[in-house]
């Protein structure tokens, strides 16, 4: 067969036959950028073959700098980023620098290029400070007291209790779990929200899911807790089946199933900027996971109890409660522990304020914030969360918790003492880089909490009336609202109930000056 070069370019090979390469079937199809187009992405409809071939034609150049974008590599993806981000910043040094350079008409151009040279690294650097959380953003000054009017109003509904609330990276998307096995999906702004549909069983063992063991005898579907990774891809659940479950955001479908707990799964938690996944469970272990290559990695022991709170910031560090009276900073890199002994009965939850101080909250009703320097707390809020007059309508069931024993202190809801099963402080959390905390109970409010870094302590702010056991907190990353997972009943267990309460997630503004 004789190939012929129209172009004339110089010999080429030959063989019996003879004719075109313009009349081989194989090269009369489509042309190459549109065929690429439509693998790329089968939602994209190319125009008919005539006009898209003269298009095509026409363009010259163009082609060529289109198919540049579409070869750009990962290094020039961030090269690109990272100058339209310095622009950005730029422009807001220009502004800040406007009026002051209207007064000084009579100073040379480069001088005021290189004052806001020098504005454009400051901003880079207290950002770059906040971010690694070495330098801690004031907002908690700046809360404006709460108006008659500002309340928490209900964002959307679950049918059972709320157990777990996440939000992404940007503000803009929320997630949330509940007892009876949802995951919601939903948008901030407007509360409209998409349910995640759990596959059949057979998906899920071709997914990776196990069995049930022990005294189970069916999957169960009570979610636990949720954590979204920072690039907001990935949404993990955990709960009583005992697997830890692997979501991606973008098609709101299941992917991958972790078995490998002995016990329900507590808690998770994404390291920041990474798809590092973290998880405790009841079976006293913390383990870790990669997401992005769907593999288990390794497990961390130490806590002689079952762990139910979790939390990472950027470093390979973790940190853990259980019901051991202890909390735990794992530093992974160095296969090393260190282990804060906390006076409570229990401590419930905990959450990084920077990467050497924490908060935690307790069993017995109080607040405790921690140094990376001492093993015990530096500053305790006894009573943070005193059961208040007006919740007078609820039940319980007879004082039991969820690991089967008694609660030990007195359920009278007309009591102010701290012990009281609906003054446990079951959820904490800060505001991202920030002073600004918040607690939550089962007493009738939210309680904002400003943490002095100086003087080394936690002042009140204001309470935020909610009725219902606030089991899961999330603050904006901005400071400018606070979303709440609610529900009739703790996360873990039955011991008591409020009727009135509503099973939803709340949001409630936060004013700032």
């Amino acid at each position: 067969m004789k190939y012929k070069n129209t172009k004339k370019k110089g010999p080429a090979p030959r063989g019996k036959g003879k004719f075109s390469i313009n009349q081989d079937p194989f090269f009369a199809g489509e042309p190459k950028k549109r065929r690429k187009i439509d693998y790329d992405d089968d939602d994209i409809e190319s125009a008919d073959s005539e006009d898209y071939d003269d298009e095509v034609e026409k363009s010259g150049p163009e082609e060529s700098e289109g198919e540049e974008e579409e070869e750009e590599t990962a290094d020039e993806k961030r090269k690109r980023v990272a100058t339209a981000y310095l622009e950005k910043i730029r422009e807001i040094a220009r502004r800040e620098k406007e009026e002051e350079e209207d007064g000084d008409e009579g100073r040379e151009v480069g001088e005021k290029e290189g004052e806001r040279d020098s504005l454009v690294a400051k901003i880079l650097q207290q950002e770059q400070l906040e971010e690694s959380g070495r330098v801690r953003r004031v907002i908690a000054s700046r809360v404006q007291k709460p108006e008659a009017t500002d309340e928490f109003r209900v964002l959307l509904k679950h049918r059972q209790s709320v157990t777990a609330v996440a939000l992404s990276e940007d503000d803009s998307k929320g997630f949330s779990a509940s007892k009876d096995g949802s995951i919601l999906h939903w948008d901030v702004s407007s509360g409209k929200g998409v349910k995640y549909l759990w596959p059949s069983e057979e998906v899920l063992k071709s997914h990776g899911a196990k069995d049930p063991q022990g005294r189970a005898t069916k999957q169960s579907k009570h979610i636990l807790a949720l954590a979204v990774s920072s690039d907001g891809r990935y949404l993990a659940s955990g709960g009583l089946d005992r697997h830890i479950h692997l979501w991606d955001t973008r098609i709101q479908e299941h992917i991958q199933a972790f078995p490998g707990h002995r016990g329900p799964v507590s808690c998770l938690t994404f390291r920041q900027g990474t798809s590092e996944l973290f998880s405790g469970s009841f079976d006293r272990t913390v383990k870790i996971w990669n997401a992005e290559d769907r593999a288990y990695i390794s497990t961390l022991f130490g806590h002689q109890s079952e762990v139910l709170t979790i939390d990472c910031l950027r470093k390979e560090r973790v940190l853990t409660v259980g019901r051991d009276r202890s909390m735990q900073l794992w530093k992974v890199p160095e296969e090393s522990r260190l282990v804060f002994r906390a006076p409570a009965s229990s401590l419930e939850c905990c959450c990084f304020i920077s990467n050497d101080e924490f908060l935690s909250g307790s069993d017995d009703g109080s607040i405790e914030l921690w140094s990376l320097l001492r093993k015990k707390p530096v500053y305790i809020v006894k009573n943070a969360h005193p059961l208040l007059d007006g919740l007078k309508n609820f039940e319980q069931d007879e004082g039991k918790i969820s690991n089967g024993h008694s609660e030990n202190g007195n359920l009278n809801p007309g009591s102010y003492h701290s012990s009281s099963a609906y003054s446990w402080v079951s959820s904490v959390t800060v505001c991202g880089g920030s002073d600004l905390a918040a607690s939550g109970a089962g007493n009738g409010s939210v309680r904002l909490w400003a943490i002095e870094s100086e003087t080394k302590d936690i002042q009140p702010l204001y309470n935020l009336p909610l009725v219902g056991f606030v089991n899961s907190l999330a603050f904006a990353k901005s400071g400018q609202f606070l979303i709440a997972g609610v529900g009739q009943e703790p996360r873990l267990g039955r011991w008591g109930h409020l009727p009135a309460a509503r099973n939803g997630v709340l949001v409630h503004p936060i004013k700032l000056s």
